[in-house]
């Protein structure tokens, strides 16, 4: 089967690095994988190549495309004949979704990875466009995929077509994020701390969602309760030249207690060497990559009730009111001050919990039957290839 994945673009965010992992894992006896950004390649285009997949790029600005890019993305989607097309975020999902129809693909799928869709929270044009879409969702994709329960929630509340919707979760590599006490023992040494210091995560770009404000408001608490306890911080724009980053560390007074190491290319040991990850996002957020991540490593995690995030962690860590970070700074305290064996089994819990339900083979498989139904189900399908 040919599929063609079309998707926003290709740097190294969630939904991105969750495309590669099925492109990585999808069987290529059965399907024939084609993958096209709407901007620019991006880092994670030659890891594509790598891997034997052709990758285009129609090169749109971003804000209004130009009607001769989408003319581009029509002409190359009938030179490639693809029995399927899967496109992943918003702007994929309206203009990959149309060219689709208008080069005369049958099977079209969407990918939502998106929770939040408040008016203060997202900007007016992405408001337009899951408007849009919600419009067009009754007649352009076939099915519609969330990563999410949320998400897909959300946008039937939003007009999108409910009988369409299938939520298929975000998968995680057992096999590279796992316990590792050589891990755990090396990041300590590069922050010249004791191989004993309680190291309190969190991982992901400076976003407002994300909540780094909020992060240190609970730091600062947890640093009154446990000043032994150390916080490490991880993603794009989480450095030292972050003048809000320092503002609210400085507000926190854990100054001497934080690292901020930016972007990390070794995830799984950093997340392996963590005792407990925190998730103090506030909004928007569907399936957060970085739970699975580190219940695979046997890492506990204490989260705000965001997004999927109750649901992924289960009964392996604690959830808390989304904003409320004095309850986040009392869950993060608790899962520290278990004693060992019991934090050690609320991880081997946390990690046998994303081995049944999240496992990337798994999911993957998933998305293969997505496509398998796409397929079947498209009334004037090209036929077998």
């Amino acid at each position: 089967m040919r599929i063609v994945f079309i998707i926003t673009g290709l740097s190294t965010g969630g939904a991105e690095m969750m495309l590669f992992k099925i492109l990585e894992r999808l069987d290529r006896n059965s399907f024939a994988p084609h993958v096209i950004s709407l901007t620019t390649l991006g880092e994670l285009a030659p890891r594509i190549v790598a891997l034997g997949i052709p990758v285009d790029a129609v090169e749109l600005e971003p804000g209004l495309p130009s009607p001769a890019g989408f003319f581009r993305l029509v002409q190359l989607l009938k030179r490639l004949k693809p029995d399927v097309v899967h496109t992943w975020m918003y702007h994929a999902d309206l203009l990959g979704g149309l060219a689709a129809r208008l080069a005369g693909v049958s099977s079209v799928g969407w990918c939502i990875r998106n929770s939040n869709l408040d008016k203060e929270k997202t900007r007016i044009s992405i408001r337009a466009i899951v408007g849009l879409c919600a419009l067009l969702s009754k007649w352009v994709p076939s099915q519609i995929l969330s990563c999410s329960e949320k998400a897909r929630q959300i946008h039937v509340a939003h007009g999108y077509a409910a009988e369409k919707m299938v939520v298929v979760p975000n998968g995680f590599d057992l096999s590279r994020f796992k316990p590792d006490d050589h891990a755990r023992r090396i990041v300590r040494v590069e922050l010249e701390l004791d191989v004993d210091t309680p190291l309190v995560g969190l991982i992901g770009r400076f976003d407002p969602q994300k909540n780094h404000a909020g992060f240190f408001e609970a730091a600062g608490l947890i640093h009154r309760q446990m000043p032994q306890v150390h916080f490490v911080l991880a993603g794009k724009g989480v450095d030292w030249n972050n003048p809000a980053l320092k503002q609210a560390i400085d507000k926190a007074g854990v100054l001497s207690n934080t690292h901020l190491l930016g972007l990390r290319s070794d995830m799984p040991d950093l997340m392996a060497a963590l005792d407990v990850l925190a998730s103090s996002s506030s909004y928007g957020e569907a399936f957060p990559n970085v739970l699975g991540e580190a219940m695979a490593c046997g890492v506990p995690c204490a989260v705000t009730d965001v997004g999927d995030s109750a649901y992924i962690v289960g009964d392996t860590g604690c959830v808390v009111a989304s904003m409320d970070m004095a309850d986040l700074a009392q869950a993060l305290v608790g899962i520290l001050q278990l004693p060992a064996a019991e934090r050690l089994a609320l991880g081997e819990a946390a990690r046998t919990r994303v081995a049944n339900h999240f496992e990337i083979g798994q999911i993957t498989r998933q998305y293969e039957a997505f496509y398998a139904d796409l397929a079947s189900a498209s009334s004037a399908g090209h036929g077998p290839h």
